[in-house]
């Protein structure tokens, strides 16, 4: 049994650890703006279904680098 809290909180430091490195990454909030950028492709509604995927991808993200 006490093999499995150790485990368990290993498993959680680990997760904690890899939450924190990838704070503010772009790599993480890429899946939320692929989504919006697919979402922008329908005509009329698009920008307003995508408003949930840019709150994401910017809270995320909140600087993403500037597009050339």
């Amino acid at each position: 049994m006490a093999n499995q809290s150790i485990s368990a909180s290993v498993r959680a430091s680990i997760l904690l650890m890899a939450t924190l490195a990838l704070a503010g990454c772009g790599a993480a909030a890429a899946p939320c703006r692929v989504a919006s950028a697919g979402l922008k492709i329908l005509p009329a509604i698009g920008h307003t279904l995508a408003e949930p995927t840019d709150s994401c991808a910017s809270a995320i993200d909140p600087n993403p680098a500037p597009e050339q």
